[in-house]
């Protein structure tokens, strides 16, 4: 296939896509780019907890937590206290590449997916519906040991995120099948 039969290609999908997005029903559109704002949220949100994490790297994180602990008046034996030295003693630990990398991917992962979302892309959806399911087994967990309503509505805001996106692959599918079967 010669680059021009490429390039010519590509913009004939460019074309249709953009007219598969104008002719989408717009409650269909705001509530994928709802989902979309959503996922970019988290993003820019892990990203600027790891920029933070990654400034305190070179210090005594034990000791931070406890300026913390005082700050807040808060008593160190307390449940949360003890979690959040727990972690500034993991965090010590932890090899700072490890950290980069891994939430380098969460946030790619994360934009990515806003991104295909926004412009609706058949490997966002699926790629929200994976990673968001992949949380299910955690959340509900978390929910039985430590029953809380925010636990309740994280768990049903990924349950709905998951299932819509969901039901938007069944869609997409039987949609596909239809135009398959037309054109035989």
């Amino acid at each position: 296939m010669a680059a021009g039969d490429i390039v010519t290609r590509i913009a004939e999908f460019n074309a249709r896509h953009a007219e598969e997005m104008r002719a989408m029903p717009s409650r269909r559109r705001r509530t994928l780019r709802a989902i979309a704002i959503f996922e970019a949220v988290k993003g820019v949100l892990a990203l600027a907890g790891a920029i933070g994490l990654l400034s305190l790297l070179h210090h005594d994180l034990r000791h931070v937590a406890l300026e913390v602990i005082g700050w807040f008046k808060l008593n160190p034996a307390g449940q949360h206290p003890m979690m959040l030295l727990h972690y500034a003693d993991v965090l010590n630990q932890t090899n700072p590449y490890a950290l980069i990398g891994l939430a380098a991917g969460y946030v790619s992962i994360r934009l990515a997916e806003a991104y295909g979302l926004w412009f609706d892309l058949a490997w966002a959806e699926w790629l929200g519906a994976l990673s968001g399911a992949l949380y299910l087994p955690f959340e509900i967990h978390h929910l039985l040991v430590h029953p809380h309503w925010s636990s309740v509505l994280i768990l049903l805001g990924n349950l709905l995120v998951v299932a819509y996106l969901g039901v938007q692959l069944w869609r997409r599918r039987q949609v596909h099948h239809a135009m398959a079967g037309s054109q035989t």
